[in-house]
């Protein structure tokens, strides 16, 4: 087992890279929003900035939490505790199926956080530094404010005991998950011929656009983070007919100092967010 989470882990790095790689070479030559056209340095800083606060972020995660995340899976299998680990023991389900259990439920619970964010005022302190981006680029997938991974991380560990998880299905689903943010959040031209068809499955550009709209209603919608589906089933589905429309950001965060590394970090102690 542990030879098969190594090769996973370094195929996660490969794979999310490549991705990286690639959307940065399409948003090069094929934007849909223009606001980069000409301005490598002002692209250059923008994503300088997104990059530090994820690098933060993960340097977090690696030092306090993926070590609490790889006992928690432990215990839960020693102990057989879990939803997955209960239904694997009670109807002998092959991995393959366990596999697919927890990725459904680890992404519905992100589906769940992710709108907590919106609708609990404290969260959303913390969640508005994501979406004060109005310039939302691959980069955008990895801005997101130190205090809003460290709840999420705290809350990691009770979600992979109570669900059952192993250690190398979480490195699985954010593989496949990570790879989709980064491709939603890119500021590709895709044709709405192909967006529809992906975001049957999928979250896809002109769907998460959508949340990232400075309008209200529109921000409130389109939560799901890798299958779509959880924002039909929730009624919580929002399209724009013209996504090329859609003022991105957040009105009470549109200055420059708003965009800084600084201005990030302190945008949850502002009292402007409301």
């Amino acid at each position: 087992m542990e030879s098969i989470l190594e090769s996973l882990e370094e195929t996660q790095t490969i794979v999310l890279i490549t991705v990286l790689i690639l959307l940065i070479m399409w948003e090069s030559l094929h934007p849909f929003y223009e606001y980069f056209t000409g301005s490598v340095k002002s692209r250059g800083k923008h994503a300088f900035r997104n990059l530090i606060i994820a690098g933060i972020n993960g340097l977090m995660v690696s030092v306090l939490f993926a070590g609490l995340w790889f006992a928690a899976t432990v215990w839960a299998d020693e102990n057989r505790f879990g939803l997955m680990h209960w239904f694997q023991d009670a109807a002998g389900l092959p991995v393959w199926a366990h596999a697919i259990g927890v990725i459904l439920l680890l992404d519905l619970w992100l589906y769940a956080w992710h709108r907590m964010n919106h609708e609990i005022p404290f969260f959303w302190r913390f969640h508005s530094v994501h979406h004060s981006d109005n310039k939302m680029d691959v980069t955008t997938a990895g801005r997101f404010h130190i205090g809003e991974i460290f709840f999420s991380s705290i809350l990691r560990i009770f979600i992979i005991v109570f669900f059952g998880v192993y250690l190398w299905e979480i490195v699985l689903y954010e593989m496949g998950m990570l790879a989709v943010v980064m491709f939603h959040h890119a500021n590709v031209g895709l044709s709405e011929k192909y967006d529809r068809i992906l975001r049957t499955v999928i979250v896809t550009p002109n769907m998460h656009r959508v949340h990232h709209s400075r309008w209200q209603p529109e921000t409130d919608s389109n939560y799901s983070s890798l299958f779509s589906f959880w924002d039909r089933l929730a009624r919580t589905f929002r399209l724009n007919p013209k996504p090329e429309s859609i003022r991105l950001g957040l009105d009470q965060l549109d200055q420059e100092e708003d965009q800084t590394v600084k201005g990030m970090l302190k945008t949850p102690f502002d009292q402007r967010i409301k």
